[in-house]
């Protein structure tokens, strides 16, 4: 991955709009928090495979950025993203790490189901 391009990723937004996509939105703040300081608990959030059709999808911010879909009945968002890249599958993949590089927030973007994972 490598540290967001607006401008690059506004255009691959643009390009999915009104389509049958599939997301993954992730977050978590990992269970390493709690070992830091007791009064942390640990959050997540975890969806995959849904299917999503946006009519707006908008990066704002200057570093984490923010992603907002634009869905019919409502808004989808992602926000502390500092990372992107494109696979060959032309799936977007956005994240924010934190300074020791964990991964904190995940959304990603695609024509086709993610593959499964094994495990959680």
């Amino acid at each position: 991955m490598e540290q967001i391009n607006i401008l690059k990723v506004q255009e691959y937004l643009n390009g999915f709009i009104n389509e049958n996509l599939y997301f993954h939105l992730e977050t978590s703040n990992g269970a390493y928090s709690t070992l830091e300081e007791d009064e942390n608990i640990s959050i997540c959030t975890f969806i995959r495979n849904n299917k999503i059709q946006f009519d707006r999808g908008v990066i704002t911010g200057e570093g984490p950025y923010r992603v907002g879909l634009r869905l019919a009945e409502g808004w989808l968002y992602a926000e502390g993203l500092t990372d992107w890249e494109v696979t060959e599958r032309q799936q977007l993949l956005l994240a924010g790490h934190d300074k020791e590089g964990r991964v904190l927030i995940a959304l990603e973007l695609s024509r086709e189901p993610f593959h499964a994972i094994k495990s959680l």
